[in-house]
């Protein structure tokens, strides 16, 4: 059993699974290849010194996820079912295992839907709805959480990829029974 699923591995996803990856938890993130970062020419990001194309962007921190431990799924998730011990996620041919599941599914709340997860009117252009969270990033079921533009912040990159951080950070707090924090030093 994972620890965290992570539904969807665009800047949100990816973003949360290099932090609870980098935690030492067992992550699983799936991707669509429908992110719309994929279409982007991001030059407002911290830390670039020139532009990058979004399909390098989304490469480049699913590969960071992966060096930390988590595991990518490039398939879309048909399923999401509640189990005694968490929740079964159906991929392709495939069924994962998960403790707790974080949307990252930019502009899609299909499957929060089918869940049941109460949706609002979305604030962002051509975002129609989202998921409604707490301050913490978690919906009304519990161990489920949603970071980036589905959980209603701004479809900008570096905000989604933040509050995915956000997200994961709060998810790590819980699992852990304390704040959890992670400052890497130069040596």
């Amino acid at each position: 059993m994972f620890d965290v699923a992570i539904i969807g591995a665009g800047p949100a996803g990816a973003s949360a699974g290099i932090f609870t990856a980098k935690a030492g938890k067992d992550v699983v993130m799936f991707d669509s290849g429908k992110s719309i970062t994929a279409k982007a020419w991001v030059e407002n990001h911290y830390g670039l010194t020139k532009g990058i194309e979004g399909p390098e962007l989304l490469s480049e921190g699913q590969k960071q996820a992966i060096r930390h431990g988590a595991k990518l799924v490039e398939h879309q998730v048909s399923d999401i079912e509640e189990s005694s011990d968490g929740f079964i996620i159906h991929s392709g041919d495939d069924s994962y295992e998960a403790e707790h599941v974080i949307f990252a599914t930019g502009m899609s709340v299909k499957l929060a839907e089918q869940l049941g997860l109460p949706v609002t009117e979305g604030t962002e252009p051509r975002v129609a709805k989202v998921i409604e969270v707490n301050e913490k990033g978690q919906t009304a079921k519990n161990k489920m959480w949603a970071a980036g533009t589905v959980a209603g912040v701004s479809v900008h990159t570096i905000i989604t990829s933040g509050d995915g951080a956000r997200v994961a950070v709060n998810l790590l707090s819980e699992l852990n029974g304390e704040r959890y924090v992670d400052h890497d030093m130069l040596k």
